[in-house]
Order: C-alpha cells, then structure tokens, then sequence
C-alpha cells in the first residue's frame, strides 16, 4: 500500500479479530476429531489450520492421514461448534468500543460461512457494526491465502486494493492481504496467540503488529 494514500477502507477478519473463537473451535475440532479416530490436541488444530476455510482444512486432515472422514463429521463437527459459541464466545477485548468510535468503512471477509460469520457477530454483539457489509470464502474459488477474498470485498465496497487496510491474526490473512496488494496489519491480541505469533505475522508480511483494540485507530492513520 502507497504511503501517501489515506485508507478507505478496513477490512476484518472474523476468527480470531472480532471474535476470540479460535480456541473454542480448536478445542471443538479436536475433540471431534479425536473422538473419530483421528487424534490431535487443541495446540495442534490452532498451529495447522487457523485462518483457512473448513473445506481447506477438511481435505488436508485426510490428505495427512491418508483416509476420509468418518460420514456426517461436518454436520456433528457443526452441531458442536453451534453449542461451544452459544455458550462460551465472546467479542475481542476493547473490539466493540473501538468499533464505536471508528468512522472509516468497514466490512468483515473470513474463512468462515456466511453463516458462521453471522451467528458468531450476532452472538457478540458485533453485528450492527457490520451488516450487510460480510463476505465469505463461500463466495470466491480460492480462499485464504489466495487473495481472491479480499479483493472482493474490496470490489463490492467501491475501493482499490490500494486504498484498503486489512485486520488478520493468521498467516494464511495476512498473506492474502498482502497478495492482494493491501497493508496488512496483523493482531495478536486474541487468546490463541502464543509469543511466537507476532514474528510469524511480520514474517508473512504485516506492516505493522499489534496486540491491543485500542490501539487500531491510531494505526488506520499512520503512514506505512
């Protein structure tokens, strides 16, 4: 991104920047998979798959196990994740407050389904900041970190890549907001960060880093 161009628009990330799901749905994908025959740990879920899309994810869990999964996983792995959200997710800290005050446009392009997207900012609170302004991996061929996502929402929202500012915590984000020729900043606020997150997103490429709500307002402004 120029650095003297002002941003038009900030494009969010839902999992992870909005919401503190990851550690929900990692746990919950774990447990699933666990209890199917395919172990792994929460830490493992959180390291492989965070930040690309439940397809993505799917097909690299039997692509490493070398066989398909059980028939119904998704509907149940879906049933499960619907009753962890209702029960225990809530909005980043200071995400809310600082939505508030933001005046710049702004939208949400996640990983997720429309309706996970959807259900998780109703759930929070979140939703008014954003509707009808949400689009999913659903709605491009390739997702995250192709930079197919991002450059639609950036389309339907009337900016060039050029003038956008894009919000993620995952590597596979920020190298889609990168590809997409936007300025990334990455967040690492959320309770799945570990100490190494905030130099795997400066490695993918985040302009910036950053661990705190509050402070994204300031850095929307600042050049480059």
């Amino acid at each position: 991104m120029s650095t003297d161009v002002a941003p038009l628009l900030v494009i969010f990330d839902c999992d992870g920047v909005l919401v503190d799901s990851e550690p929900i749905a990692s746990r919950v994908l774990a447990e699933v998979l666990t209890e199917s025959g395919f172990p792994l740990t929460p830490a493992q879920a959180i390291e492989r798959y965070t930040g690309i899309s439940l397809p993505a994810v799917l097909a690299r869990i039997e692509s490493e196990w070398g066989r398909n999964l059980p028939k119904g996983f998704v509907a149940h792995l879906g049933e499960r994740d619907r009753a962890a959200f209702r029960a225990e997710l809530q909005a980043v800290a200071g995400v809310a407050e600082m939505l508030g005050e933001l005046s710049m446009l702004r939208c949400v392009a996640s990983s997720g389904t429309l309706g996970k997207i959807r259900g998780s900012l109703e759930i929070t609170g979140l939703l008014p900041y954003f509707q009808p302004h949400l689009f999913s991996a659903e709605m491009v061929v390739r997702g995250k970190p192709a930079p197919d996502l991002f450059l639609l929402a950036a389309d339907r929202m009337g900016s060039p890549p050029e003038r956008c500012v894009v919000v993620e915590d995952s590597v596979a984000g920020v190298q889609a907001g990168c590809a997409a020729g936007m300025r990334v900043l990455g967040f690492c606020g959320g309770g799945h960060a570990n100490p190494g997150s905030a130099a795997s997103l400066r490695a993918a490429g985040a302009a910036t880093v950053f661990d705190r709500m509050a402070d994204l307002p300031a850095l929307l402004n600042r050049q480059q």
